[in-house]
């Protein structure tokens, strides 16, 4: 299946999850990013961090908005391979750091899809080694 993009019940999957990385969360301006996330999410939606549960289309915003600031101007979350998905569930692996800097973490996004939007984002974030 190398090459073909996962297609069900009319939803990109890969589409989906790669704008909401690029428009969402690598998005500095924050009218930009409160566009994206109308068009990418329902009107209600709730993400899962390992921390938090963040209910809300501004809110969304808000940590998207925050992360970026906390982590420095060229900071960016660039995906790894394809979305998969079906049946109103799909997966993007990513990674994220300063642009050409090192990885500073890798991990997953998982959402629930309604209606062709993001209803739920759980964030999965992969154990760092500390050595």
């Amino acid at each position: 299946m190398k090459g073909i993009t996962m297609k069900t019940e009319d939803t990109d999957f890969d589409h989906l999850l790669r704008s909401n990385l690029e428009r969402v969360f690598n998005e500095r301006d924050e009218e930009k990013r409160r566009i994206a996330i109308t068009e990418l999410f329902v009107e209600e939606p709730v993400m899962y961090e390992p921390t938090a549960i963040v209910r809300g289309r501004a809110e969304i915003s808000r940590i998207a908005g925050n992360l970026l600031m906390q982590f420095g101007p060229t900071f960016r979350f660039v995906p790894d391979g394809v979305a998969v998905g079906h049946h109103g569930l799909a997966h993007l692996a990513w990674h994220a750091g300063p642009k050409d800097g090192p990885v500073a973490v890798t991990g997953a996004d998982v959402v629930q899809i309604e209606g062709g939007k993001i209803a739920r984002l759980w964030v999965l974030l992969n154990s760092q080694n500390t050595e």
